[in-house]
């Protein structure tokens, strides 16, 4: 169990190749954006990024959540699914690991449960999403006493270490952890010192961004049509951008982060947007747009 997930893993059933648009092939509906991230390896490996895939299924005997996934099926366009299973079918052929980010469900189903395990069996590897912890919308808190009511549930579905997992490629220490509401633990800072013990280029891949002013804008600038990127003017800190600078223990471990020469690049989505921005001199954070809207990052590390 790991980070990514290697390729050739990925199951590929004939029911979920990709269909064509009229007159137009298939890869033409994803939307690759694309990285080099330059650390001297010896066995240069590509990933392919993806997040927020937002899938919505229920059971048929779920009837209680059937308002709930009409209402978030529409949310996002009624074809999550399909961009995933094309995103996967690109990913056998072109790239040797994938990662996901969070957000792979829209809310707790048995029918999402299902959907992933039949896309992902005991591969997915990644880390969770603030999605995965909503039990029920317009009741979700956001601590981790919240997380402490479905932490067992979601262990049972994810096959990794869903606060902090780490694992070796190419001599790369790819490493997740869970942020999903902007803030870190201790015992997850502890971890990831221990991480930093091993000596190894490190790739942090996370849910929400560590946010710089460039990727703060540019959330802004989309969601709020506010201060453009060139703006003298920066925008209030809020949400989860403000969580980050009031929590001492996250204020601290951010600061940490931009100390390591061996923090090379970060993953992370959640804003539903492509940037990226120089996070500290050793390491670049790019973020991805979602997987729903058929997005997604191929980051070649060499």
């Amino acid at each position: 169990m790991g980070a990514l997930i290697a390729t050739s893993q990925l199951p590929l059933r004939a029911e979920d190749m990709p269909q064509v648009f009229s007159k137009r092939g298939r890869k033409e509906r994803l939307s690759l954006s694309y990285a080099v991230v330059n650390i001297g390896l010896a066995e240069p490996f590509s990933v392919l990024h993806l997040s927020d895939s937002h899938l919505t299924a229920i059971r048929p005997d779920e009837t209680d959540k059937l308002a709930v996934q009409e209402r978030r099926t529409r949310t996002f366009g009624g074809r999550q699914e399909e961009a995933l299973a094309d995103a996967l079918a690109w990913a056998k052929e072109h790239v040797e690991y994938l990662v996901h980010t969070g957000d792979l469900i829209d809310w707790q189903s048995e029918g999402n449960f299902e959907k992933v395990r039949a896309y992902f069996g005991d591969s997915l590897l990644g880390c969770l999403g603030n999605h995965e912890y909503t039990v029920q919308f317009g009741k979700a808190g956001r601590d981790e006493a919240y997380k402490d009511l479905s932490r067992e549930r979601l262990r049972k579905v994810y096959p990794f270490d869903i606060s902090l997992h780490s694992q070796v490629v190419h001599g790369v220490n790819f490493v997740t952890l869970d942020d999903v509401y902007g803030t870190v633990t201790p015992a997850q800072v502890e971890r990831f010192k221990a991480e930093v013990q091993k000596g190894l280029p490190i790739v942090l891949c996370m849910h929400v961004p560590l946010y710089t002013e460039t990727i703060w804008r540019a959330h802004q600038r989309f969601w709020k049509g506010r201060e453009p990127l060139h703006d003298s003017l920066f925008p209030t800190p809020a949400g989860d951008y403000k969580a980050q600078l009031e929590d001492p223990v996250t204020r601290e471990f951010i600061a940490y982060l931009k100390t390591l020469p061996s923090l090379k690049c970060i993953l992370a989505g959640h804003l539903h947007i492509t940037v990226e921005d120089q996070f500290s001199p050793s390491c670049r954070e790019y973020v991805v747009a979602g997987g729903f809207l058929f997005h997604g990052r191929e980051v070649l590390f060499i």
